[in-house]
């Protein structure tokens, strides 16, 4: 992961995405009767629990909560530094991963769209009444970033397929369960899909300039494993396949 693939005009197309993620929860917040459909939906989930998916939600809550969403970025860190010796994977992936994750909490703070009101709800499992943090998604914006870092680190192995099809049910399954439990609307599940690939792709324009250089000024890294000079970093962006 010294050079990871990354779009052509990886500024403009970012930048592009970030202003329509921003129309995309000002016109949640603001057109009147959206959020209410939204609301619907969950109430559609709601009057259709039963205690297996309750207990699936619960505990997808729990664990990717901001203390379990740490504790997976760091074992990741440490098994891809210490096991596999690599320290450029381990900051890559792990930079990567939580660059996409901790993201979703600038457009909430932009946004302020206010949760669901859980006393709309029959059993909401863990619904944040007054809360102004609906959009986007935190739990299912760290899913998705997790699965691009993990399908950027396999894109070149025989996991690349599993990778990516287990990765697309994590994702499904998170974003199910923040509206089965009520604490978020559809558009927020959306939009926390579309923040994490937005954001990732400028921070890959950047990785691939700056990571190798700045890993460089951490002379002890080279004792665990390899780490390219900044030639090796340009000759791996050389190697890449065109953007698509």
């Amino acid at each position: 992961m010294a050079v990871v693939p990354e779009l052509k005009h990886w500024i403009v197309v970012p930048i592009v995405g970030i202003a329509l993620i921003l129309a995309l929860g000002f016109s949640e917040k603001l057109i009147p009767g959206v959020a209410q459909f939204q609301l619907d939906i969950d109430r559609w989930l709601d009057q259709h629990q039963n205690p297996v998916l309750t207990s699936v939600a619960l505990a997808i809550n729990t664990i990717l909560s901001p203390p379990g969403i740490v504790v997976i970025l760091a074992v990741s860190f440490l098994f891809l530094l210490f096991v596999r010796r690599s320290p450029v994977n381990a900051f890559a992936f792990t930079s990567i991963a939580a660059v996409g994750w901790l993201s979703a909490e600038a457009f909430k703070l932009i946004v302020q769209m206010p949760r669901p009101d859980g006393r709309m709800l029959t059993h909401p499992a863990f619904a944040e009444t007054g809360g102004h943090t609906s959009f986007p998604s935190g739990h299912t914006t760290f899913a998705a970033a997790f699965v691009i870092a993990s399908y950027l680190l396999a894109r070149q192995t025989r996991a690349k397929p599993w990778v990516v099809a287990v990765g697309a049910i994590l994702v499904a399954v998170v974003g199910w369960s923040r509206l089965y439990g009520g604490a978020h609307y559809l558009l927020d599940v959306v939009g926390a899909v579309a923040v994490a690939f937005t954001v990732i792709a400028l921070y890959v324009g950047l990785w691939n300039r700056y990571g190798i250089r700045v890993l460089g000024w951490f002379g002890f890294l080279r004792r665990i494993g390899p780490v390219p000079g900044r030639g090796g970093a340009h000759s791996a962006r050389a190697t890449l396949p065109a953007p698509e």
